[in-house]
């Protein structure tokens, strides 16, 4: 009985050690990706960002996961993408401005001043050959893999807390940008004294006078309630923002090829959903500006012309002389 007893209880044991490391086995397929980001929960891209996580989990069987850390908790742009680099398992949204100081110079070009007439100028250069070969050369040279190419962030615009109503009143208003060099040159340009800050305290400075200004979508704008401290809002839509969306490339390919493919497809399905809440949004946000004492400067044909007239020079400045020749008119003829 003792010796029915002791095997008794040793294949009790081995059962459960087996069931253990079943469960240890299921626990350690499951992938569990960070998204680290500075907009505020439900400005539109956060909302696109939930609906990601819902649908690769759901679509996965909760087997790939996703966390989202809004509000820059996992820190800033910058600090994200070297984690990346660095190997951990973490995924955020930039543009090609990011990736020209990453080593990818020519991307730096899309964030150049008033480059795009329209969105669909935009979409035609993300989708072109042009950008497909741009797109390796970050996976090469800065270690990044682009699994979303057509985010679309949002028209950028300026708030300040003084009026701009035409080119000169920018010269030496000190206006935040993110902190990279392409959008600094931007402001440069046009006479403004561009001043590079995390987008967290971009209110506390306004409020304190430490910047004059602040340029981002609409949905940023209003949500970090900048315009409680900058009362001028001016349509200049001096970047047509199509983000990407990035993970280190040691991340992807740690990934089956399946956990890829359902990485990018529903990646591409959110921001699908996401574009639609920016397109419907922009009405809402302007007439709740209205409504809140912002004063809204939609420029007229001729403050619009001088404003793209005086950026063009950005186009050549010596600061960008390690952009490949002619670029300016590779990228026009790309987004035909």
């Amino acid at each position: 009985m003792k010796n029915i007893l002791t095997k008794a209880t040793l294949a009790a044991c081995l059962a459960a050690v087996m069931t253990i490391g079943a469960a240890s086995a299921q626990a350690d397929d499951t992938v569990v990706l960070r998204v680290g980001y500075a907009n505020n929960p439900g400005e539109p891209f956060d909302l696109g960002c939930q609906k990601w996580k819902e649908i690769i989990e759901e679509r996965s069987g909760g087997k790939f996961k996703i966390e989202l850390y809004p509000s820059s908790q996992l820190g800033s742009k910058d600090d994200v993408m070297d984690q990346m680099v660095a190997g951990e398992p973490v995924c955020t949204l930039t543009d090609g401005a990011f990736f020209y100081d990453r080593g990818v110079k020519d991307l730096g070009i899309v964030f150049g001043p008033f480059l795009f007439n329209t969105w669909d100028e935009a979409f035609k250069l993300n989708n072109s050959q042009w950008y497909q070969d741009q797109a390796k050369l970050v996976e090469e040279k800065a270690h990044l893999k682009i699994i979303g190419t057509d985010w679309k962030y949002g028209a950028r615009h300026t708030l300040t807390t003084k009026p701009v109503n035409k080119v000169e009143d920018f010269k030496g208003m000190k206006i935040r940008v993110p902190t990279n060099n392409i959008q600094v040159k931007g402001f440069e340009v046009l006479g403004a004294t561009p001043t590079p800050m995390a987008l967290g305290e971009v209110y506390t400075s306004l409020q304190q006078g430490t910047i004059d200004g602040v340029e981002n979508p609409l949905a940023v704008l209003y949500n970090g309630k900048f315009h409680e401290v900058a009362k001028y809002l001016l349509l200049d839509g001096h970047v047509f923002n199509i983000t990407n969306i990035v993970v280190g490339t040691d991340f992807y390919n740690s990934l089956t090829p399946e956990q890829q493919k359902l990485l990018v497809e529903t990646c591409h399905e959110a921001a699908m959903y996401q574009n639609k809440i920016v397109e419907d949004s922009e009405a809402d946000i302007l007439a709740k500006f209205k409504a809140e004492g912002v004063t809204i400067v939609d420029p007229s044909p001729e403050f619009k012309k001088s404003l793209v007239e005086t950026s063009k020079k950005f186009y050549s400045l010596p600061d960008f002389k390690d952009w490949t020749p002619g670029l300016y008119d590779t990228v026009k003829k790309a987004m035909q």
